[in-house]
């Protein structure tokens, strides 16, 4: 007697921005009998009590938690990332690891569809919904490579297109469809046998997912100041240092840009805090040395105006997706941004 043929019965989804409301039409649309897991990303500020399982456990037919370390995997569960970590799947159960930032996010969708893809192959589907910047697209290419099937919503019917639109750009996507159909899809799949494994991954499938080290890049990380190295798939460009931490070439753009505002603040507080001891100096001092103080303190809080007036315009350093925006706190507590 053959053996049933492997479904699809492993969905791992990902959103950002507006992804709450994208969430909610999701599990909204899907039966109380589905055959299958339902693993989700949404990015969130950490240090909130998140009321995400409770929402979506009202929205639609399945229960809905936050994934415990080490629990089994059962269908007709939507298991959810704590805020502050990251959710990966292995065979048979779930880990929940406060790992390094991928993307400059923890939970990381990436990181849910690569380990998700490494342990469960063609049996994944990969659903991309809303949100800044493109994250889920190197764990699409994990997906796809293994077999999986990708699914994501239409960037016009998407809050904010920039992740779909990424996913579309570099993956080899299945299904392009607005957030309304996208239940129906999942539920038409989990109902359809897995292809097998294909026989061979690609040899670069092995630097997206960190396994080895791309080309070296002139570029150090923005968080640990490692170096990074590099690796290019179908225009798709990831970078990864030896900690761990992983970013595409937007994200480590937006990084950098906090690093350098980070850095500009860091001056402008140096500027004037000199500015005040060299006033000082001026008020206590005579002749030629009072005159060399009074000037510095001058040109110094001149710098330091200057510095706050580039800061305080935003312009190049202005980071699209930041904590008042894709990492929006699903909380019951007020959404205050992290410093």
């Amino acid at each position: 007697m053959t053996a049933e043929a492997p479904r699809h019965d492993i969905v791992v989804v990902g959103a950002s921005t507006g992804g709450i409301d994208a969430l909610s039409q999701f599990v909204a649309g899907l039966p109380a009998d589905l055959q299958a897991a339902i693993f989700v990303v949404l990015h969130m500020q950490p240090g909130f009590a998140s009321i995400l399982p409770e929402l979506l456990s009202r929205r639609g037919p399945l229960r809905a938690g936050h994934a415990i370390h080490g629990e089994p995997i059962a269908p007709g569960r939507i298991y959810l990332a704590p805020p502050d970590n990251h959710l990966m799947l292995r065979p048979g159960f779930v880990q929940v690891v406060r790992g390094p930032k991928e993307n400059g996010h923890r939970p990381s969708i990436d990181a849910l569809f690569r380990t998700a893809s490494i342990a469960y192959g063609p049996r994944v589907v990969g659903v991309v919904l809303t949100g800044y910047l493109d994250c889920g697209t190197a764990g699409l290419l994990s997906i796809k490579a293994r077999g999986g099937k990708a699914i994501v919503q239409d960037p016009r019917d998407a809050q904010v297109v920039a992740m779909p639109a990424s996913a579309i750009r570099h993956a080899p996507v299945d299904f392009v469809a607005p957030i309304s159909d996208i239940p129906g899809l999942v539920t038409k799949l989990v109902g359809e046998p897995a292809s097998p494994r294909p026989p061979h991954l690609p040899g670069v499938l092995a630097e997206v997912e960190g396994d080895e080290p791309g080309v070296g890049s002139d570029i150090v990380c923005p968080i640990c100041h490692g170096k990074l190295t590099e690796t290019e798939v179908n225009g798709y460009h990831s970078f990864r240092c030896h900690v761990g931490h992983s970013f595409s070439l937007e994200s480590v753009a937006a990084e950098q840009a906090e690093e350098v505002e980070r850095a500009l603040w860091s001056a402008a507080r140096a500027l004037e805090e000199s500015a005040a001891l060299a006033g000082r100096l001026a008020a206590s001092a005579r002749g030629e040395m009072h005159q060399r103080f009074a000037e510095k303190e001058q040109a110094q809080m001149r710098d330091a105006d200057l510095i706050r007036r580039i800061l305080l315009a935003g312009g190049i350093l202005a980071r699209p997706d930041t904590s008042q925006t894709g990492d929006a706190p699903v909380t019951s507590e007020p959404n205050e941004s992290t410093p």
